[in-house]
């Protein structure tokens, strides 16, 4: 028997064809069957879901995030991320393939997605362009490619070695593979903790100049120029990169940009008291450079909204700023701290949304991020105007390294679908 379930009285959100009604969404199983004012249900039955007049959009797709499964369960777990990513309305999380073992081969792949079978969203993992991490022996990436795979990254490390990345690139060309860098030159970023500049002198903390972000997407860019590789630079944090990026998408070239929910809503001063519960990679930045990212996202310079959700157990966060592990929760906070720059009036909400919908999918080639027949049944239902206070103890997340702890926030998602099913409801 087919499960058929009818949105009623729905604000439709739909950021691909700009759809914005109010009007009733049809599922039927696992797809989308028919959206619009009205729908005609033909005499058959349905289970009705009364919106209540509140958003329905499609399901959030988050580019970046860190999971603890394999080698570190005790700060999060398949299901655990899984319920995060459900109460935020995150509906398909891309997993960064440092874990223990590192993700890097196809097994390794294989292994990651049997244990998340039966999570609550969809696994997408993203295994390692080099081995190990290390940076010195490209991994199987035809393989892995012929097999499905998608995107590649080395998550929190940046592939250095320019002859390396050449060959990673004219490789990956030959599969329209995606690469997504990290940006952080290590010879600028090594033994740094923090935004290098007044603050962290003042702090007496070592600094990561903007120049590290900025000088390795410059020599990424310029390799690209006659290799065309598809290019994602996992997060942007300054003003001197945002210039960088324009340049080259005036110019044509393939290439994406994301930023992390902390960078658009924090700068430095956010970690003034030694705070390591805001202590991130790339680290937060000057205040310029926050609004600078925030106007870049406006304009499309930067294409891509992420948690960069990393857990990390207290024992790594309550030790001296320079001893704690960078990482932050934020699977959970994504869209109500996002959504304030909507009700601030910085940014429309279709436009926000498409940050973190349809402008993901179309970059990992996915068919969801859309509402339209024939889509998968993806949703997210939120109240755009429910004001609340963010409290990491009721946050489903192991640990609870959130740098917004108490933030006041506005709006908050009631209820996430997959794949046709609920699996989040918000009970108050």
């Amino acid at each position: 028997m087919s499960t058929r379930v009818l949105y009623d009285n729905a604000r439709l959100l739909d950021p691909a064809s700009n759809l914005d009604i109010k009007g009733q969404l049809l599922t039927k199983d696992n797809l989308i069957v028919a959206l619009g004012e009205k729908v005609d249900l033909k005499g058959t039955d349905a289970t009705v879901i009364d919106c209540k007049g509140h958003c329905l959009a499609p399901g959030l797709i988050d580019m970046r995030v860190f999971v603890g499964i394999p080698g570190a369960d005790y700060r999060d777990t398949i299901h655990n991320t899984g319920e995060a990513a459900a109460y935020g309305g995150v509906t398909t999380v891309c997993v960064q393939p440092v874990t223990s073992p590192i993700i890097d081969d196809m097994a390794r792949v294989e292994y990651l997605m049997s244990r998340a079978r039966d999570a609550a969203v969809n696994f997408i993992a993203l295994p390692a362009a080099t081995r190990n991490l290390g940076g010195e022996q490209m991994t199987e990436i035809g393989l892995m490619s012929q097999a499905g795979v998608k995107a590649f990254t080395d998550g929190n490390v940046s592939i250095a070695d320019a002859s390396l990345m050449t060959r990673i690139l004219k490789y990956m060309k030959h599969f329209d593979a995606l690469l997504i860098q990290h940006l952080a030159d290590p010879s600028l970023s090594s033994g740094g903790c923090m935004n290098a500049g007044e603050l962290a002198t003042r702090l007496g903390l070592p600094g990561i100049p903007t120049e590290a972000e900025t000088i390795m997407l410059e020599r990424d860019l310029r390799l690209l120029r006659k290799i065309g590789t598809r290019y994602h630079a996992a997060q942007i944090t300054c003003q001197d990169s945002i210039e960088v990026m324009k340049t080259a998408k005036d110019n044509g070239m393939n290439v994406t940009a994301g930023v992390s929910v902390a960078h658009l809503a924090l700068n430095e001063f956010a970690i003034e008291d030694y705070r390591t519960f805001a202590k991130v990679s790339p680290p937060l930045r000057a205040e310029e450079d926050r609004v600078a990212v925030v106007e870049a996202l406006r304009n499309g310079i930067i294409d891509v909204i992420v948690s960069s959700h990393d857990p990390e157990d207290p024992e790594s966060k309550r030790v001296p700023f320079e001893q704690a592990e960078a990482g932050v929760i934020g699977l959970e906070t994504m869209l109500p701290v996002t959504l304030e720059m909507f009700h601030n009036g910085q940014m429309k909400l279709l436009d926000i949304l498409r940050k973190m919908t349809v402008n993901p999918a179309r970059i990992l080639g996915l068919d969801s991020g859309v509402l339209k027949e024939g889509a998968p049944a993806d949703l997210c239902l939120f109240d755009l105007d429910v004001p609340w206070r963010i409290d990491p103890e009721k946050l489903p997340s192991i640990t609870k390294n959130t740098p917004f702890d108490g933030k006041p926030v506005q709006g908050r998602v009631l209820r996430t679908v997959v794949g046709g099913e609920t699996v989040f409801e918000y009970k108050g």
